[in-house]
């Protein structure tokens, strides 16, 4: 890794951590405030789901803070407990932004069905684009450019999938938001706070994607400059 990636690197880190202490930070603070409504994580999953025609996906607890996810292969919403069992703002944002994943799964939804499609292709090419670009950049120094032009490849892939993660949890946010603001989870005190929080979420996804182009286009560079010096 060149001086000039590491720094990059180093300062998006540390943006990353900033983001997400200020996000943890929030989910905490909200999951203090209690919804009028009364109704748990999980309550309100359901209620989501049932509530947009889908009867065929399953909410289920796991393990983790801020572990929650959809999992489209075997139709499930995932919640960490604070959220599934909790009655909090906090609960109530993510549980409906992760049914707001399977009303994209439902609906058939563009970006979600490629990323899903990428899935194992980016699996693979994370377990080896970080040694093939340092045997890359290491060999490109002594003139052969081949090895580094394929971890750009394998790079771009996973640039390719964090780009396309955007609009995915975009939607997904602006789906959830749009179902709370419209039933009656959230009071009009309490819906702005859960606002907060998913934009929150959302700047965690901005940050890692910047970074990744940043640093794609700085391998890049490294590649040309190489084959400019053949």
């Amino acid at each position: 890794m060149t001086p000039e990636i590491l720094i990059v690197s180093l300062v998006f880190m540390g943006i990353s951590f900033l983001v997400s202490a200020i996000l943890k930070s929030k989910f905490t603070k909200y999951s203090k405030v209690p919804l009028s409504s009364g109704l748990s994580g999980r309550e309100i999953a359901e209620k989501m789901l049932r509530e947009n025609g889908i009867y065929d996906v399953k909410v289920t607890s796991v393990d983790g803070f801020l572990s929650d996810h959809y999992n489209p292969v075997n139709k499930t919403v995932n919640l960490s407990p604070e959220v599934f069992n909790g009655t909090s703002v906090s609960a109530a944002a993510v549980a409906a932004h992760e049914c707001g994943h399977a009303v994209q799964h439902a609906t058939q939804y563009a970006p979600l069905n490629l990323r899903s499609r990428l899935v194992p292709v980016v699996q693979f090419s994370s377990t080896i684009v970080n040694l093939v670009l340092l045997i890359g950049v290491v060999l490109a120094a002594s003139g052969s450019t081949t090895l580094l032009l394929i971890g750009i490849i394998l790079m771009a892939v996973t640039v390719l999938f964090t780009l396309i993660t955007l609009p995915v949890e975009f939607d997904a946010s602006k789906r959830a938001l749009a179902w709370l603001e419209h039933t009656n989870v959230t009071d009009t005190n309490e819906y702005p706070k859960a606002k907060d929080a998913l934009k929150w979420a959302a700047t965690t996804y901005i940050v890692a994607a910047l970074a990744a182009v940043v640093q794609l286009v700085q391998y890049i560079m490294i590649f040309m400059n190489a084959r400019d010096r053949e």
